[in-house]
């Protein structure tokens, strides 16, 4: 017993002292554990009057009883409880043979009983409110259920609200209940019934409700509850939650109910609505062909008016050669046959006549008919199978597992094949090429999702030939519909022309490589020859002891050098390879601060208008290569006026929108232009085409490398922008850069140009060195060691990590960006950071081989300076980065 999963207790001895195992405990609630050992008639004490006999029946006769889904009201929780319970009574023998106590085995039913009791007062309501046929039925319907013989809900009142926009006015008192809440949005509440101050109703139940609960009955569309739903809660029984979902069911029944009364209601309205504004034809006539009404379409369609047509028979506007069929088709209806998709022609008030498809149904004695004009309709059929027929294009209409349908002559025409050979066939077979690929798209378009494909297949003709085409297929209403243009004569010519192409660009692009290795031989070898007969010169004035032209071959042989590193970085501007540092340009400011050496430069005889744009937006770009850029553009505009003329700088912001930005090759959005314009000699179409290719120039020999426009198109690019030329012919040309506008923060000043002169001297400082050119390692250690720094050299990757790994102090890091050795300038300085997170570093670098350094993605405190560069340029470099971590860490320790 005590082990059992069935509920079960014992009552021993004349007292049924009291006995139960665990699994009946949830049964006595709060009297465990107390009811132990207790008579059974004090355990039970609420209820032993109902059980008595049965109790007398097993312990007096000794007879077992059984009760199946009793009501006993538990006062186990400390209230009166309904509840429900199914058990046995068997009598307990003892050795003497008689009765000495009895089992009980129950099973408490309470939730089981209560649930199919819910179910079933679902399914009667909803019953009784498919009889509504208005609101206030419905609301009537509700009291009467509830008032009969419901025990979760004694009674219950319907309260529906006056809305905005509703036809139908408020129904209810609802100044009998507080139902206020439930108006101001509220879903639920409890109200206490006590001082109502009249008699409520009970149900089935000796006393009354105590609470009730108030339930808005909302339905979908509404912003607010059409009404409130009042429920009396069963006086035995506490409102749980499963209670308040029944409750909650019970109002979408009611909300259901209101519903379907209010769209049949719309329903007539809209079928009153619809005679009038249909666009089809309504017609009511008896079966003898005597029209007894019409809708105001007849008069729209055929021009008569209602009077004309009411009173008249079928007979008098039937085209003449529709009389008969007209007639068999109203016998047929006056049996009771429905007319559906009949066919005849009316005479319109003009005299002209509509073809009408008409819907038919005899009810209660007349015709009730509906027809719709499909005059224009039948004109486009015709029109559609003229086309189908004529059409060049191949059509072809085929089930989704390909099978042909249909083809139009076109398919004979260019396939040769007949109809007859093609149609129940899969289209599969007449593919010539490719047939997986086929068989994949058709099994694509066979998905119920699928969508219009485009595509290109080899189709074999009956003579053996191939076709080629350029098919559109369509899905739709489960077939496919095929539309194919032979393509074969111009993919032919296509293929042609490609090959030409091909043969053309192979050419242009040997002429290019040699134009450039021509150009950059011939200019190098100039440059190599000042810097090579200027250094002989000086070697040789040393050994002689003449020293006093020492600083003129040393300024010649650097001049050259310099030339030489400026052809270079045109080089790379031109292969859009050069390193770029970025950074936040106004502009306005920078054209401001070069205008005086602009004027110098184009000299007296042009004029120079600066137009600056107000309110010029930002952009991010290397500011030296755009001055650079901008000075070639004056220069060459220069150059363009021979007698002098007149040359406008003009900034601008433009907003480029999709059209714009395609003609310019550049995503849409926002830029900062800055034109060059001048009233010279202006370029041909020709000269335009080929302005941007390197070493192309209009210049005399030797006084032009061609690299000009060439650096600035690919600084232009390189910075997300674009180059753009405008030129007429002995009119003048106009050189736009489009640059991206940059909304990061911004510097309120801005050096123009300005040389940098800081004190060269160290303090000690530690730099760390890192190159695998020897020279150039040994040029910086020397000009540092000079200046009073303390440096490490390093000559690859590896090693130079190994420094930055240890206890040294390390104040500057400054590493070439190639590097030998598996790691370059960039994982070395990332790696050292992961010891040293503040580590100061400045990349050098020749050729812009890792695209991670001035390309805008450097780290905090990382520059980049370029090489070649001068003494001056490097030691002030490291000053300046050096200061700028002195700086800081005073400021951190204030």
């Amino acid at each position: 017993m005590l082990m059992s999963r069935f509920e079960m207790w014992l009552g021993w001895g004349e007292d049924l002292t009291f006995f139960y195992n665990d699994a009946y405990i949830p049964t006595l609630g709060s009297k465990h554990p107390t009811a132990l050992g207790q008579p059974m008639s004090q355990v039970w004490k609420e209820v032993f009057e109902d059980v008595e006999d049965r109790i007398v029946s097993v312990m007096r006769d000794g007879v077992a009883t059984w009760d199946e889904q009793l009501l006993l009201f538990l006062e186990r929780n400390g209230y009166p409880e309904e509840t429900y319970h199914t058990f046995s009574y068997s009598p307990l023998v003892g050795g003497d043979g008689t009765v000495e106590g009895l089992m009980c085995v129950v099973s408490e039913e309470t939730d089981r009983v209560i649930s199919e009791r819910r179910i079933k007062q679902l399914n009667d309501l909803a019953a009784t409110l498919l009889r509504a046929q208005s609101r206030s039925d419905v609301a009537e319907a509700v009291r009467t259920y509830f008032g009969s013989d419901s025990r979760d809900f004694p009674f219950a009142d319907l309260i529906l609200f006056d809305l905005p926009e509703s036809p139908h006015p408020a129904s209810g008192d609802a100044t009998r209940w507080p139902v206020a809440a439930i108006e101001q949005g509220e879903k639920q509440t409890v109200i206490a019934l006590d001082g109502f101050g009249r008699n409520l109703p009970t149900g089935p139940w000796h006393i009354p409700p105590r609470e009730a609960l108030i339930l808005a009955v909302e339905q979908p569309g509404e912003a607010r509850a059409i009404g409130a739903l009042i429920l009396g809660l069963n006086p035995y029984r506490l409102l749980d939650e499963a209670t308040r979902d029944f409750a909650s069911l019970i109002a979408v029944q009611i909300a259901g109910a209101l519903a379907t009364i209010d769209a049949v209601s719309a329903q007539r309205r809209d079928r009153d609505r619809l005679w009038s504004l249909s666009q089809d034809l309504m017609l009511v006539c008896d079966f003898d062909g005597v029209i007894r009404s019409v809708n105001p379409t007849a008069t729209r369609l055929l021009g008569w008016q209602e009077d004309e047509m009411v009173g008249q028979v079928l007979a008098d506007f039937v085209h003449p050669d529709d009389l008969r069929s007209t007639a068999r088709e109203v016998a047929k209806l006056a049996k009771g046959v429905t007319t559906l998709l009949f066919e005849n022609r009316y005479r319109c008030r003009d005299g002209s006549y509509r073809l009408l498809d008409w819907n038919a149904v005899p009810d209660a004695g007349r015709i009730h008919a509906v027809a719709r004009d499909i005059t224009q309709e039948r004109l486009l059929a015709r029109d559609r199978e003229r086309i189908w027929a004529i059409s060049p294009v191949v059509k072809v209409v085929a089930t989704t597992q390909g099978v042909i349908n249909a083809v139009n002559p076109s398919w004979t025409k260019v396939l040769g094949w007949i109809e007859a050979d093609t149609v129940g066939r899969n289209i599969l077979e007449f593919v010539a090429e490719e047939q997986d690929a086929a068989r994949k798209r058709l099994a694509k378009l066979s998905q119920p999702d699928a969508t219009v494909v485009e595509s290109q297949s080899v189709f074999r003709a009956q003579d053996g030939s191939h076709h080629r085409f350029a098919w559109t297929a369509v899905p739709e209403g489960g077939l496919l519909y095929l539309f194919g243009r032979d393509i074969t004569a111009e993919t032919e010519a296509a293929e042609a022309l490609a090959a030409t192409e091909d043969a053309l660009r192979q050419s242009q692009k040997m002429e290019a490589v040699g134009q450039l290795t021509g150009g950059i031989a011939h200019d190098f070898n100039n440059l190599l020859a000042g810097i090579l007969g200027n250094l002989e010169l000086l070697e040789l004035r040393i050994s002689q002891g003449r020293l006093e032209a020492i600083s003129r071959y040393l300024e010649t042989a650097q001049g050259a050098a310099k030339r030489a590193a400026a052809l270079t970085q045109r080089l790379l501007a031109f292969s859009r390879r050069q390193t770029l540092d970025p950074t936040p340009v106004n502009v306005n400011r920078l054209v401001s601060g070069l205008e005086d050496l602009l004027r110098r430069t184009v000299g007296p005889s042009v004029e120079i208008e600066v137009v600056g744009s107000g309110g010029l937006w930002t952009t991010l770009v290397d500011r030296y290569q755009l001055e650079n850029a901008l000075l070639n553009l004056c220069i060459n505009a220069r150059d363009a006026m021979p007698d002098g003329g007149r040359l406008t700088i003009e900034t601008a912001n433009k907003w480029l929108d999709d059209r714009m930005a395609r003609e310019r090759e550049l995503p849409q959005g926002q830029y900062v232009s800055l034109c060059v314009s001048d009233t010279g000699t202006g370029m041909t179409p020709d000269v335009i085409a080929r302005a941007f290719d390197p070493f192309f120039t209009t210049k005399p020999l030797g006084e032009g490398t061609g690299l000009g426009l060439s650096m600035i198109y690919g600084f232009a690019r390189q910075s997300g922008g674009q180059v753009r030329i405008y030129s007429e012919v002995g009119v003048g040309t106009t050189i736009c850069l489009y640059l991206p506008r940059h909304t990061g923060a911004v510097a309120e000043t801005e050096e123009e140009g300005e040389s940098l002169c800081l004190d060269l001297g160290g303090h000690g400082e530690t730099v760390l060195v890192i190159d695998d050119e020897a020279s150039v390692r040994s040029l910086i250690v020397d000009v540092l060691t000079d200046g009073g720094y303390h440096v490490i050299e390093a000559a690859d990757g590896p090693s130079g990590l190994k420094v930055l790994q240890s206890d040294l102090r390390i104040d500057l890091l400054i590493t070439d960006v190639g590097l030998p050795g598996g790691m370059n300038g960039r994982q070395v300085a990332d790696a050292g950071r992961v010891h040293r997170p503040h580590l100061k570093i400045l990349f050098i670098t020749g050729y812009a081989e890792n695209a991670v350094v001035g390309n805008g993605l450097l780290g905090q405190d990382m520059h980049v300076i370029t090489k070649p560069f001068g003494i001056e340029a490097i030691a002030s470099k490291v000053r300046e980065m050096i200061d700028e971590a002195d700086k800081s860490r005073r400021e951190g320790e204030t």
